[in-house]
């Protein structure tokens, strides 16, 4: 017989992890929610030409990572390898920047599947989370957007937080400080990788990313983008560091900070993790400003802002400042059965209880008394609930608090009314 295993770079999170996934997504919920951002939900895959046009031909994703497929109908699909190339093209489809509410805030939460070599925190299926604001240049979004990326991190615990930022600039601003790095880097072209070689006619300022050639003396003196940038481009980036500096948010500048996709412009901007044991790689979470994009996939001239997180690495620097999750694997009511009759009955009282909205579960494999009590135990059950025969044929129950010991004997047709007032406080 035949043993599968899941694809390289897929897990599997089970029950006793999954929780913590469940926690981390509600509180990331809750938090967007007091920001005033609406959950939106897009397909997994996408037109293939929707990521080349809004990641960017030159990325790394588009030319190495995506998941791309042909389908029945001779389509090119892509799994999706990022949320804001998706959300853009739904802000559009569905015309939502005709609504009179903006900008528009939305969140998403959802798979994402690039191609690249497996490593802790670094997976070919992750789990993202992101927020986008859309229809707004007002340099107190982009400061929103950056406090709700570290608010999301602090309220969860962390602490061993860095904010680094950067701007990219204008349009203007971009093209003089392309035409600088490529003299720059011209005279060291064969001591480059293939990569680089290859960005530097394509997308200069990608170069400055690259992981292979971060070391090379050229890095270290390469031009910067804020000596390029003109006045308006430096007024922005100013303003956006004043509104953090008001809000009291720590940062970091770091001119060589581009992001990996080609749609950015502005503000840039990523969190690190500091924490001892959390690895070579202490990116948490990245994003920036992305003025153009809109009229990319075919929409209006719309300016936007996001960032994006990953669930896993989140879950990563959780552990590695050692923050337990206040995650209670707890059973509010276990039922105890003993005879046919009595087990026949433990059934319509377990679904009368589910009913009432409280968590129960009972024995499904026949065992005797003692290990169901067992099972009761391993289940950190707060009540036990005892049902032989004569319980039964007296119309009657036993509860049992398993954390005081205190035990009662109560009449059969009360249970649910006794429980609700027991877990719940219902009177």
């Amino acid at each position: 017989m035949s043993s599968f295993k899941g694809p390289r770079g897929t897990q599997d999170i089970l029950p006793g992890e999954v929780e913590k996934w469940q926690y981390v997504e509600s509180a990331l919920t809750d938090l967007c929610y007091r920001y005033n951002y609406k959950e939106i939900r897009t397909p997994v895959f996408e037109h293939t030409e929707l990521f080349q046009r809004g990641v960017g031909d030159s990325t790394d994703i588009v030319q190495k990572e995506m998941y791309t497929f042909t389908d029945r109908g001779d389509r090119s699909l892509t799994l999706r390898p990022e949320g804001t190339a998706s959300v853009v093209r739904s802000f559009v489809q569905n015309k939502i920047y005709g609504s009179p509410n903006q900008p528009t805030k939305l969140f998403y939460s959802g798979p994402m599947f690039r191609y690249e070599r497996p490593q802790q925190g670094r997976m070919r299926q992750f789990v993202q989370f992101g927020v986008e604001a859309l229809g707004s240049d007002d340099p107190a979004i982009d400061a929103e957007v950056i406090a709700l990326a570290m608010n999301a991190y602090k309220e969860l615990g962390l602490s061993s937080l860095k904010l680094v930022l950067n701007s990219l600039g204008d349009k203007k601003s971009r093209s003089r400080h392309r035409q600088a790095l490529v003299e720059h880097f011209q005279p060291y072209k064969e001591e480059l990788c293939e990569d680089c070689q290859s960005r530097l006619a394509t997308n200069p300022m990608r170069v400055l990313d690259c992981k292979k050639d971060r070391e090379h003396e050229s890095m270290h003196t390469a031009p910067s983008i804020l000596d390029y940038l003109n006045d308006e481009s430096r007024a922005y980036f100013e303003a956006v560091k004043s509104i953090l500096d008001r809000m009291g948010i720590e940062y970091e500048i770091d001119p060589n900070l581009v992001r990996g996709l080609d749609y950015y412009n502005h503000t840039a901007f990523e969190i690190m993790s500091n924490a001892k044991g959390f690895g070579a790689i202490t990116t948490l979470s990245g994003g920036g400003r992305y003025n153009g994009l809109v009229e990319e996939v075919g929409g209006p001239a719309t300016p936007g802002i996001g960032f994006a997180l990953s669930i896993e690495r989140l879950l990563m620097a959780l552990e590695a400042e050692g923050i337990t999750l206040p995650i209670e694997d707890k059973l509010e009511c276990y039922v105890v059965s003993l005879g046919e009759e009595a087990e026949q009955e433990a059934a319509a009282i377990v679904y009368q209880l589910r009913q009432a909205g409280i968590q129960v579960d009972k024995d499904y494999a026949g065992k005797k008394m003692k290990a169901q009590f067992k099972a009761a135990d391993r289940l950190n059950a707060h009540y036990v609930l005892v049902l032989g025969e004569d319980e039964l044929t007296n119309g009657q129950i036993n509860v049992k608090n398993m954390e005081t010991g205190e035990q009662e004997t109560i009449a059969l047709s009360t249970i649910v009314e006794h429980m609700k007032r027991e877990l719940k406080g219902d009177a």
